[in-house]
């Protein structure tokens, strides 16, 4: 998949494709009929059936033109199968469920696929920025507060500073819920439920429904729960952490871009890097990486805000739009973390650091006043450094960091 306007969205592959959600709505659906014949809900013979042979990649764009006849891509989706399937089966696919069911738990499943993504991404880049910060612990360079020369710093503690952002994007993503969401027509498990009673003669025939729901979440790799028709916050769950993920690196990006600006120097993108020449000034080179880094995290927390939105309208026990809205804002939220999250790591990868340059600028600085300060109110003569726990504050940084990553391993 490319967009023309949104530079590297091929780095996000085949996530979240009109491709990868059929094939997790054709999931849905198969697990579904799988489920309902291993509990005497559908003929046993149902319980073999591949429904994923009867839908190809050739199917996606028609899937599209005709949804818009029943306002989502399920119904078309559903028509297709009973079509292709064989005459049992047929009768017994999606039955139980409602389009809402379908689409929500795929897209719970394209999410999860996303965070199984992103999640060794982190993982790297923590790594990443551990040996940074411990290599440069001791690379003086002027700390800048609101664009002004402030103390002296060291480059270790600014990327210490990195470091727990990106830390706390990975703990956001590994807490990251990923519920089935299965409750039929109006969240009450009415239809499956009925089933159980009519069809199976079941003697408690809502611990028959509660089980198969929880199979097919199983079977898909979900968390079970109570269904959330109305109540959305597995959406705005994922996209909260999706946006703490752009929000830490779009953090590093605004200190490099800062940074490279050659009549500061003290950071530069990889050499590597080709095509960052401007057409018109050739003796340039824009720090690509790092702007597309902040595009997305300048980007990304409207479209968290738009599914927020989407969700305090979920009026009834189905939304007219806001339910419909959420669809491809979370779809484009995910593939632009993805891309910026791969761009922030080869930005890391190739950073250069000019510890020279960094020790220029901290020489001339006149930044010793709050020092002087001190030391005048103490009645004695200032310390020869003013480095405070930066050494205690970033081995605290990589021990957290290093915790997390070991917590989930």
């Amino acid at each position: 998949m490319t967009n023309l306007l949104w530079p590297g969205d091929q780095r996000a592959g085949d996530l979240m494709t009109d491709q990868a959600l059929v094939q997790a709505m054709v999931a849905v659906e198969s697990a579904w009929l799988s489920a309902l014949a291993a509990a005497g809900l559908a003929p046993v013979e149902c319980a073999a059936v591949d429904l994923g042979q009867l839908v190809g990649e050739q199917d996606c764009e028609m899937l599209a033109l005709t949804s818009e006849a029943g306002g989502n891509p399920v119904i078309g989706l559903v028509a297709l199968l009973r079509d292709r399937a064989d005459a049992v089966a047929a009768q017994w696919i999606h039955r139980g469920l409602t389009s809402q069911d379908v689409l929500d738990t795929a897209l719970m499943v394209a999410v999860r696929a996303v965070a199984r993504f992103l999640l060794p991404l982190l993982a790297e880049q923590i790594s990443t920025l551990c040996t940074l910060a411990a290599t440069h612990r001791g690379t003086a360079m002027v700390a800048r507060t609101l664009t002004q020369h402030a103390v002296p710093t060291t480059f270790g503690a600014k990327v210490a500073g990195w470091l727990n952002g990106v830390t706390h994007a990975y703990q956001q993503l590994s807490a990251l819920a990923t519920p089935a969401q299965i409750g039929g027509a109006a969240g009450t498990l009415a239809a499956t439920t009925e089933l159980a009673t009519l069809v199976a003669g079941s003697d408690d025939p809502v611990e028959t429904a509660a089980r198969i729901v929880e199979s097919v979440a199983t079977v898909l790799g979900l968390d079970t729960g109570v269904p959330w028709h109305t109540t959305r916050t597995p959406i705005t769950a994922a996209a909260d952490a999706l946006v703490v993920c752009t929000d830490a690196w779009g953090r590093i990006a605004s200190d490099v871009v800062i940074l490279v600006r050659p009549e500061i120097a003290e950071l530069g993108e990889s050499i590597n890097t080709r095509g960052d020449e401007s057409l018109t000034v050739p003796h340039k080179r824009n720090p690509v990486l790092s702007i597309l880094v902040r595009r997305a995290a300048i980007a990304a927390p409207q479209l968290a805000a738009t599914l927020h939105t989407a969700a305090a309208l979920a009026n009834d026990e189905r939304p007219d739009g806001a339910w419909h809205a959420e669809w491809d804002t979370l779809r484009t939220l995910a593939r632009r973390t993805v891309v910026a999250g791969s761009q922030c790591s080869d930005l890391l990868a190739g950073l250069q650091v000019n510890s020279a340059r960094m020790a220029e600028n901290l020489d001339a600085a006149d930044i010793g006043d709050e020092q002087q300060a001190i030391a005048e109110l103490a009645g004695k003569p200032p310390s020869p450094t003013y480095s405070g726990s930066i050494d205690r504050l970033i081995d605290a940084s990589i021990d957290q960091a290093r915790r997390q990553i070991e917590d989930r391993s």
